[in-house]
């Protein structure tokens, strides 16, 4: 098994929409072009950046569909399959399987607040319903629960395909436990870009963005002096990331994100479905200074 599994750089793709809030598959094939030729080395679909909570069954369908299509096996397709019901994440995860995506991104169930023993089940059944690779999505901060590192390691154990982790707990420490309880070939993908760097330094190897959805090349510059042990180098170019990263999250993502990827990639990412709401003008015009700053924009 190889490591990183899926690429060292994954796209948390946003979702475009049209002007009436209906999905736009066009500019969702545009954009996915338009990341793959941009330091993306896979995308995920239909994850929380890609507004999945407020999308129905048959539009993430038709969007992997689509997606898949366009990329043609270029680079991995990732489906956001999971949700905080079982029975439909398996279900979605067999339904995107059949659309001929390349693995399933799985969300620890929001809102049950499920035991430990519950995230293995959940998983399990997801595991054992499909012949997809799984990245397991741990997210305290949406869905009100941590996995446990135990329990990560358990499914590592009991399922092959099991093969990753996007780890967005925000949490060094936790990360140095996953990599000391993991097998070494089980990916540790960082779900946050500004801690890209210190979750390398304790045994991640990539790293699933938000900031890539505007051009990914400072962040593959940051994982590539790491690797090749240019240490310093690294934490100058971490330095110089960091700031752009964080304009990325002036208001709840995808917000901002989807602003800017209209002003950076010309592709028209219309506006968030509610409940989240367009930026605020104050905050659009920090954001668009930032930007200006590095030079993405005008």
């Amino acid at each position: 098994m190889k490591n990183p599994y899926f690429g060292r750089l994954l796209t948390a793709m946003v979702t475009p929409f049209n002007a009436d809030g209906s999905v736009n598959y066009e500019k969702a094939a545009d954009l996915a072009e338009w990341l793959i030729n941009n330091g993306s080395d896979g995308l995920v679909v239909a994850g929380s950046t890609g507004e999945a909570a407020t999308m129905s069954a048959e539009e993430k369908l038709e969007l992997f569909r689509v997606v898949v299509n366009r990329i043609n096996k270029r680079v991995p397709v990732i489906a956001g399959t999971g949700s905080n019901n079982t029975a439909d994440s398996v279900k979605m995860t067999k339904m995107a399987e059949a659309m001929g995506v390349d693995g399933a991104l799985i969300v620890g169930p929001y809102y049950n607040k499920p035991t430990q023993e519950g995230f293995y089940q959940h998983f399990a059944a997801v595991a054992q319903s499909t012949g997809l690779p799984i990245i397991v999505y741990n997210v305290p901060g949406r869905t009100a629960s941590n996995i446990s590192p135990a329990i990560v390691a358990r499914l590592a154990a009991d399922f092959e395909n099991i093969v990753a982790i996007k780890e967005a707990a925000g949490n060094v420490a936790q990360v140095a436990e996953l990599y000391s309880v993991l097998p070494e070939e089980f990916t540790i993908y960082s779900g946050d870009d500004g801690l890209i760097l210190p979750f390398m330094s304790v045994g991640a190897t990539g790293l699933i963005s938000v900031l890539s959805n505007i051009g990914g090349g400072i962040l593959q510059d940051v994982m590539q002096a790491y690797e090749d042990g240019r240490v310093r180098e690294a934490a100058k170019l971490n330095a110089r990331m960091v700031p752009l990263a964080n304009a990325m999250f002036i208001e709840t993502n995808p917000i901002p994100v989807k602003a800017a990827v209209t002003l950076v990639t010309g592709i028209d990412a219309g506006q968030p479905r509610l409940p989240l709401t367009p930026m605020e003008p104050a905050n659009k015009a920090k954001m668009v200074a930032v930007l200006q700053e590095y030079g993405l924009v005008k």
